[in-house]
């Protein structure tokens, strides 16, 4: 882009004074190279973050962006830096730590996919507008001068930015073909930044959704995760079920769009959905739970004279939880605590039918170390306007939570385990290992379960007469 196009603001009447932390943390950069003759930028979401007034937290990355190649970058970062890195060279990204502070230094380039391929094809550029026009939405296509700072704002992010409003910096057409990831991106910054996406962006991502299907299911995921964890991701979650996006990688969703009673028109499931994610803490696993506890809903719906019911939702939801999160390439660590959130979503709502310690054990125990998301989710899960409905679940869980504290300062309850161990079986009974030795332990887990501790001298009689009655070894 030619520089008379280019619209540069002073730094005194745009950038605030809290800039000058940034600028000082990367001047030693910026003096090695403006030596070496290359201008040097601070680009990206630390110019947009530091215009809105958010802090720069102590772990936070800032990224640079020259126009020299990335083998200059090396020779001009490499003395002043404490530590170098270029894992990312083939992309043009150099890293380098200064200090505490992780910095990424990357030649001003373009990229764009091929209508079949799932990499983008990187080509190095010269100039910082033509930089700036390959970004994804205008309120990140601005970069700062370091040295004789200058704000370089050629597509008005600034502006849409004091206006609330999302925008791509070409076409969204040519925008979303160039990365199709940035469809699904969108929705992070409704969402996290209260932006209005214009009418264009909106159109071009219908139009484009299905560009969504070359993107790998790992980046997918990683955009997925960065949009659940903003303070409330509803807008977001709106805008990808609304644009067609979630039927190319969470089809659950839309599925989801029905009425919970169509008689008497109560909430429908996905809007009942969202609503438990905004209400839950913004963390990874609780939040993908909550977007997933109610995916079984729409294959065990049926119609009653009584209304309508999801029986089994739970058990059907945690398969299809579990499906959709390998599809997305979870780890299977992951994958597992989700699949048990969910199905142990509606646990809770069988205690107003009176839970003994047995019962309060082994809920314990099947939550695991998802303890705190289960009960977060199940509180969450209530999302009625019946202010005594809604009153009496919360005691409900006070109460649960409060036995649970009991059973664990008297019982250490979270770390539940048979009274006597596999090797205190094995001698008491003279057997070598094998499955008797298993079905032992489990018989003993279930009665620490039921009774709480027996003590060494009662397991083992326990376990004398459950042996007796085990056919020969």
């Amino acid at each position: 882009m030619a520089e008379a196009a280019r619209r540069a603001f002073s730094v005194e009447a745009v950038i605030p004074a809290r800039i000058q932390t940034v600028l000082d943390e990367v001047r030693p950069l910026a003096d090695a190279f403006a030596a070496a003759g290359q201008p040097l930028y601070l680009v990206g979401g630390i110019v947009r973050d530091q215009l809105l007034g958010r802090e720069l937290g102590p772990s936070a990355d800032i990224d640079l962006t020259t126009p020299a190649r990335p083998d200059q970058i090396k020779a001009i970062a490499g003395p002043v830096a404490d530590a170098l890195w270029n894992q990312g060279e083939r992309f043009g990204t150099i890293g380098v730590k200064l200090g505490e502070r992780s910095i990424e230094i990357t030649t001003h380039r373009a990229e764009a996919y091929a209508p079949d391929s799932r990499k983008p094809e990187v080509s190095f550029g010269d100039d910082i507008g033509d930089d700036l026009a390959r970004r994804d939405f205008t309120v990140n296509a601005m970069a700062l001068r370091v040295t004789d700072p200058e704000l370089i704002d050629p597509f008005g992010g600034a502006a849409d930015l004091a206006a609330g409003l999302l925008r791509t910096p070409l076409s969204p057409e040519v925008s979303f073909t160039d990365d199709p990831l940035r469809m699904l991106r969108a929705a992070r910054f409704i969402a996290g930044y209260g932006l209005e996406p214009d009418a264009e962006l909106v159109a071009a991502v219908r139009a484009n959704a299905h560009r969504l299907e070359i993107v790998s299911a790992e980046r997918i995921r990683d955009e997925l995760d960065k949009l659940l964890v903003v303070p409330d991701p509803s807008a977001g979650l709106w805008f990808v079920v609304d644009t067609g996006l979630a039927e190319l990688f969470l089809p659950e969703l839309p599925a989801m769009r029905l009425e919970q009673d169509p008689v008497h028109h109560h909430k429908d499931v996905l809007a009942h959905t969202f609503a438990v994610v905004a209400k839950t803490r913004p963390e990874r696993i609780v939040r993908l739970a909550a977007l997933l506890h109610d995916v079984g809903k729409p294959k065990t719906r049926s119609f009653t004279d009584g209304g309508v019911t999801f029986h089994h939702h739970e058990v059907v939801g945690a398969r299809m939880a579990r499906d959709r999160m390998q599809a997305l390439k979870y780890s299977s660590d992951d994958v597992e605590a989700v699949r048990q959130l969910v199905y142990l979503h509606l646990r809770f709502h069988t205690y107003g039918m009176g839970w003994t310690d047995s019962a309060v054990r082994r809920f314990v125990r099947d939550a695991g170390d998802h303890l705190r998301d289960l009960i977060e989710l199940t509180r969450c899960d209530c999302t009625t306007r019946n202010k005594r409905k809604a009153a009496a679940l919360s005691r409900r869980m006070d109460e649960l939570e409060e036995r649970i504290a009991v059973l664990e300062e008297q019982e250490a309850v979270k770390a539940l385990r048979p009274d006597l161990d596999g090797r205190q079986v094995m001698d008491h009974l003279g057997i070598g290992p094998g499955r008797h030795i298993g079905q032992a332990l489990d018989f003993l887990l279930e009665l620490r379960l039921d009774e709480g501790p027996l003590g060494e001298d009662e397991a083992f009689r326990r376990l004398d007469a459950w042996w007796a009655e085990q056919p020969a070894p």
